[in-house]
């Protein structure tokens, strides 16, 4: 296949390149040049920035376009103006955020985010899930049949660059107490890049429309349970110190930003159905063998985690939930 990668050297697009070249499509490289430009020396390059350049697209042709970095639906639209009629199919990468209320189990029929202003280009936790509703309208509108969507869930694995999953597996590997929310029946889900790129991939091979949820594992996982896969994959002897989330509040340690990867209040937002994705070829690798590689990934990048409360926020939390429990 002849395959159009708008983004494609960062984590989800780098993910999915690896896995065209691995089975020997011809690949297409659209980006601004500013993140790991070298990363694919042999691969096609074209430079430019989608909301100005997409003309140097113009005159050719290929299969399917796969864009991996839109999020503000008038430059997605600019996007799906220029490729129309260059482009076979648009597979359009999207998010489980753009479900309004999920409940567990939720699928790809569950209600949409709305936005009070659709006019709204400012990315922000309470606009995100409601632009990619937006961007997700314009692919349908202008290719109908030809729409593919994929709405992956919290993306991890090597290269993350996040750090929010990575944040736990670099505490087990630092040993000692390991604080945790005490979290007994929240749930978790994720997908690992390269399960997410290799499914993407054959979403496009198989040229297959429709929307699909992209998320794991395939059963129930809850954090204290995520927590012992981590521990295991590690080969850990930490300690896992669970710690009520009401005092974790009265330390400023929040779900989600102080201890990544938590949800908080478990509501659905990590029970999402996978259901159709696994029925068009979803296939997700062992969790620990995600935890034990994005551990090695890690190991070596110098810089700090980006995610996560510092180790000495860390350690002044848990002396003072011993001192609170020891009465």
């Amino acid at each position: 296949m002849r395959i159009l990668v708008l983004g494609g050297t960062r984590f989800v697009g780098r993910a999915f390149v690896e896995a065209a070249l691995a089975r020997h499509h011809e690949v297409t490289l659209f980006h601004r040049g500013k993140t790991n430009e070298s990363l694919f020396p042999t691969v096609e390059t074209i430079l430019g920035d989608r909301e100005t350049d997409l003309d140097r697209l113009k005159g050719r042709k290929w299969d399917v376009v796969v864009d991996t970095c839109g999020y503000v639906p008038r430059v997605v639209g600019l996007s799906v103006d220029t490729l129309r009629e260059a482009v076979g199919r648009y597979l359009f990468v999207s998010t489980i955020s753009v479900y309004a209320d999920p409940r567990p189990g939720a699928d790809e029929s569950a209600p949409l985010a709305t936005l009070g202003d659709p006019t709204v280009e400012e990315i922000t936790g309470e606009t995100y899930g409601g632009l990619k509703v937006l961007c997700e309208a314009r692919v349908k509108e202008a290719f109908g049949e030809r729409a593919t969507l994929v709405r992956p869930g919290l993306i991890v694995g090597p290269h993350d660059p996040t750090d929010r999953f990575t944040y736990w597996p670099m505490q087990f590997l630092h040993g000692g107490d390991v604080l945790a929310p005490k979290a007994p029946n929240t749930a978790v889900q994720a997908i690992d890049s390269r399960d997410l790129g290799s499914f993407m991939l054959r979403l496009a091979e198989n040229d297959v429309s429709g929307t699909y949820n992209a998320t794991g594992p395939t059963e129930t996982l809850l954090f204290p349970e995520f927590l012992e896969e981590t521990k295991v994959a590690i080969g850990s002897t930490a300690r896992i110190v669970p710690v009520d989330p009401a005092f974790l509040a009265e330390h400023e340690v929040a779900p989600w930003t102080g201890l990544p990867f938590w949800v908080g209040d478990d509501d659905g937002i990590a029970r999402i159905a996978i259901d159709r994705a696994r029925a068009a070829g979803l296939e997700l690798r062992p969790l620990r063998e995600t935890i034990r590689d994005t551990a090695v990934w890690r190991q070596t990048r110098e810089e700090p985690l980006k995610a996560g409360i510092s180790s000495e926020k860390a350690q002044a939390v848990l002396d003072a939930w011993a001192a609170r429990i020891s009465g």
